[in-house]
């Protein structure tokens, strides 16, 4: 499976779930852009929290200096982002992809992140509670939809909040895979029980 990781917004939980997705299947993992945060970046982190040893983190497509919108990162490197020069990496393993904010977060003056999901792509979507997430959520998916492609399965961020959780799963009818709850920290363990008890659902996508 080639399973794409993106959020309804930024800071929502792509990368902490990116790990547990990638524990779970023991799959490799690739962030196409990167933008800022170049010693502790994503790929760092997700490295630092899983601890099967199968898993092979490939190499950023883009790596920008300044943490920003991946047009304006590249703009003040002095470069344009080339989606002809993202390529998917090669492995006989499943591959999780993580993408860079939401799906509409610019690339450069035409592509979006949403430009680089691909048709073989099964599609998560981290959804986070606040005040606006219904929206944001049920935007996302439409989006998405209205590009041909489907979200396969949605993971819930932080405290549970039923009222919020059931209106989307309802209206949407897509496949709940779990919820990551608060946590006062994510280390391996952490990271490996999330991964046990998603490992169904997300084989079954």
């Amino acid at each position: 499976m080639k399973l794409f990781i993106t959020g309804i917004s930024t800071d929502v939980g792509k990368t902490i779930t990116s790990a547990i997705v990638v524990e779970a299947l023991e799959a490799d993992y690739w962030k196409p852009v990167q933008a800022g945060d170049l010693d502790n970046s994503d790929s760092h982190k997700i490295k630092s929290k899983i601890s099967n040893l199968k898993s092979k983190i490939f190499e950023n497509s883009y790596q920008l200096n300044t943490p920003a919108s991946p047009h304006l990162a590249a703009e003040i490197d002095g470069i344009t982002i080339d989606l002809k020069k993202i390529q998917e990496p090669k492995t006989d393993n499943h591959l999780v992809i993580e993408g860079a904010g939401g799906i509409f977060v610019p690339l450069n003056e035409e592509d979006s992140i949403i430009d680089l999901i691909q048709p073989d792509y099964k599609v998560i979507l981290v959804s986070r509670h606040y005040l606006g997430s219904i929206n944001h959520t049920l935007l996302t998916i439409e989006a998405i939809r209205n590009r041909g492609f489907e979200v396969a399965g949605i993971i819930f961020s932080g405290s549970e909040n039923k009222a919020t959780e059931s209106l989307i799963l309802n209206k949407t009818k897509i496949k709940f895979i779990g919820r990551i709850d608060e946590e006062p920290y994510f280390d391996q363990n952490v990271i490996r029980e999330y991964a046990d008890l998603f490992r169904d659902n997300l084989l079954n996508l």
